[in-house]
């Protein structure tokens, strides 16, 4: 395992587990595969944990906290975050903050994030004061750092990071198709100058870019130098020196292992630039292929008629990015079946006003019942 530096924590392994995506069974965590898959990550070097109120519906946390348990606390940094979206007045932020702290059984967490910063909600956390809470947070020693993750504009990342000089690090979304989207690479530069660490997620882009069409596998396979999907996405988004840690949610026991192999042998600044001009030609190929551009991050859920816009999304760039004519179709008949299909959209906007890509959600689901995405073949 690489590591970096990380103001403020001391040594960080260059892979974070991102606790968003644990293994599933029956529609909860497989707590006992998750905490076996945890615990096996820490002892193959992995020593940065990211976890978050909403993941898993609460399990996430949960889990995290059992994971922890005998010795394994001690061996990481463990980051949760603050939902911003849950707190209506001041005292809401001290509130969930301990029922966080109940969840893992902890007494403290090392990196505390407000979580999901667009422009407004900002604004919103300012009027509540969430200054005045860090500060509390941090006397108490309820928390030992602060920072925030983010989705929305470069010019909204610049004016947060300007705003508060208590930041000790940021979470941006960066990968080879979004390096000029979000916070961008260039917000991504501003953070070091600033001196705030860089923790990178989404580096597969809700693994999208590690199950690449035939024809960019193809380019792949043809290029001098040989490297899966995942490890191409991987060392592009680890490449700069101001990326601290990578996190990447691992479901399962492959996952892990071929990470663990990946990053042993990523030192930053990795790669040439005969190979970030190779990446930018799978990204032209890769954007000519997918036709929705959406991470599976689930901001959009609940949805109030019960559609599930991610997994008809990822359903839609499956067939298109792969050819799968017949899945579509008979993903699109069960969705149906379910009462979860794109025909129960009433256009209430919900899903829009939240979703960091800030995607046409609605018409986006209309095109998708009316057949509008062809599939090439």
């Amino acid at each position: 395992m690489q590591y970096n530096d990380f103001r403020g924590i001391g040594r960080a392994s260059r892979l974070g587990y991102g606790l968003m995506r644990l293994p599933v069974r029956d529609g909860q965590v497989d707590e006992e595969r998750a905490v076996r898959l945890i615990r096996r990550g820490i002892d193959g070097g992995i020593t940065y944990l990211d976890t978050a109120y909403p993941y898993h519906g609460g399990q996430s946390e949960v889990t995290a906290g059992k994971a922890l348990k005998g010795g394994y606390r001690e061996k990481v940094t463990v980051t949760d975050k603050l939902p911003c979206w849950a707190v209506k007045e001041s005292g809401d932020m001290d509130a969930l903050l301990d029922e966080q702290l109940r969840r893992l059984d902890l007494p403290y967490i090392d990196m505390y994030l407000l979580h999901a910063l667009n422009r407004d909600r900002y604004a919103k956390m300012k009027e509540l004061g969430f200054k005045d809470f860090f500060r509390r947070a941090l006397n108490d020693g309820r928390i030992r750092h602060v920072g925030f993750s983010f989705h929305d504009g470069a010019d909204a990342f610049r004016e947060i990071l300007d705003d508060y000089d208590g930041w000790e690090m940021c979470q941006i979304q960066y990968n080879y198709l979004d390096d000029d989207s979000q916070a961008t690479e260039q917000g991504l530069l501003y953070a070091g100058k600033k001196n705030v660490p860089v923790v990178i997620m989404e580096p597969l882009r809700g693994g999208n870019l590690a199950r690449v069409p035939r024809e960019i596998a193809e380019k792949m396979e043809g290029y001098q130098v040989k490297r899966s999907p995942a490890e191409w996405a991987f060392r592009f988004a680890a490449d700069h020196e101001e990326v601290k840690v990578v996190l990447s949610g691992m479901s399962s026991e492959e996952q892990l292992e071929d990470n663990l192999r990946i990053f042993d042998g990523i030192p930053p600044r990795s790669l040439t630039e005969e190979d970030l001009r190779f990446v930018r030609e799978i990204k032209k190929a890769f954007l000519a292929r997918q036709p929705i551009l959406c991470t599976g991050c689930r901001y959009c859920q609940p949805c109030p008629r019960g559609v599930k816009i991610p997994e008809i999304f990822e359903a839609v760039n499956r067939a298109v990015m792969f050819d799968r004519t017949e899945e579509l179709a008979r993903r699109l008949e069960n969705f149906r079946a379910e009462e979860a299909g794109p025909s129960r959209c009433v256009k209430c906007g919900k899903c829009e006003s939240v979703c960091p890509q800030s995607l046409g959600i609605i018409e986006l689901l209309k095109k998708t019942e009316s057949g509008g995405f062809q599939v090439s073949v």
